[in-house]
């Protein structure tokens, strides 16, 4: 005697081969998926180098002179842009040097010390794929007035 338990058919065809297994999906069958990642992945390549350039920096250090410029600038992306005019010797023309202010905080600094000599501390970050973080490659972090 058999047991209806073993068969879940319930059928006498016990003794009868399974059925074939489904044909193997081939790579264009997920065409949507392999399209989806092929785009998703230059992204996801931009945005990692991006945040790379912005977080280690190439060089530190400071920067001294006369506070000559400051100015929100950008069609889309606004950003703080100085110019800070460095003198070696009086009467000699003054080499200008160009930075990015990132910070609201550091620009409020910036403007009320206009005209005066400061010292600025800076990072250079080279490589930016973009010019919506800043113009220039130099981001001052914080001043200091000196008179």
């Amino acid at each position: 005697m058999t047991d209806p338990s073993a068969d879940p058919a319930g059928s006498a065809e016990s003794g009868a081969a399974p059925p074939p297994p489904p044909p193997p999906r081939r790579w264009w069958h997920r065409w949507k998926l392999i399209l989806f990642l092929v785009l998703l992945t230059p992204v996801v390549l931009f945005a990692l180098f991006t945040a790379g350039t912005l977080t280690w920096s190439y060089s530190e250090g400071q920067r001294a002179g006369y506070l000559q410029k400051l100015s929100k600038k950008g069609w889309l992306c606004k950003t703080w842009e100085g110019e800070l005019a460095m003198t070696t010797v009086p009467g000699v023309a003054p080499t200008l040097w160009e930075f990015t202010v990132r910070d609201e905080n550091t620009a409020r600094q910036l403007n009320f010390a206009l005209g005066r000599r400061v010292v600025m501390y800076y990072e250079e970050h080279r490589g930016i794929p973009s010019r919506c973080f800043g113009e220039t490659n130099y981001f001052v972090d914080s001043i200091r007035i000196v008179k």
